[in-house]
This record gives C-alpha cells, structure tokens and sequence, in this order.
C-alpha cells in the first residue's frame, strides 16, 4: 500500500497545474483526502480535503477560488487542480489519506505520499 502524487513541476504565476494522487492498495471512496503542503522554512499546512462520508470538499483560505480536488473513482485517483498560482504556492505537495472525516491536522492521517515540488517563479 502506498500514495504517489505527480504533476509538479515549475510555472510561471499566473499559471497552472494538476497534481495527481494515486493510491496501490487502497480503495479512494474509503478513504479521506488532504492535500498539505510545506514550503522551506515553514510547517506543512494544509490545502484541500476531499471528505469520504459525504463527499465535501474544503479548502484553506488562501487557495479558495484558485484551487479545486476530484475524485475519480475509475480511474483511482484523486487530483488537485491549481490555477493562478502564486510565489507562496512553491512547497512540497503531499497528499495524504485517512479512514475518517476530513482534518486539518497532518497528524491525523494514515497514509502519506512521499510528495511533489512546485515551483512559482518568473
């Protein structure tokens, strides 16, 4: 069992990504997904939850609006869309699983990625 994300990379602001979290062993409608990022010098912090008992989305402040998380079924794997980026988006992307409600705290989840960089920059 383990979580791969991809789709990072580097872009100028204003530009846009799609990360991709997939998971070997692991069934995406049984499990919660958060996304978290940590940028040098900081605490990882959370970005978005997909919640697995209704299926809400949440999002942090600071990328409500520019940031959006799925969930494909079919296809295994949840992703997180990321358009106007900004400088303060550059972090290491993780995304990161668990079998309960969705959560803010990084601590509460099971399973984690080993992440994906991007890089805002002109």
């Amino acid at each position: 069992e383990h979580v791969v994300e991809s789709g990072g990379g580097l872009v100028q602001p204003g530009g846009s990504l799609r990360l991709s979290c997939a998971a070997s062993g692991f069934t995406f409608d049984h499990y919660t997904v958060g996304w978290f990022r940590q940028a040098p010098g900081k605490e990882r912090e959370g970005v978005s939850c997909l919640d697995n008992s209704n299926g809400n989305t949440y999002y942090a402040d600071s990328v409500k609006g520019r940031f959006t998380i799925s969930r494909d079924l079919a296809k295994k794997m949840v992703t997180l869309e990321m358009n106007g980026l900004m400088l303060e988006d550059t972090a290491v992307y993780y995304c990161n699983l668990r079998g309960g409600r969705y959560s803010w705290d990084e601590y509460e989840y099971d399973y984690w990625g080993q992440g994906t960089q991007v890089t805002v920059s002109s």
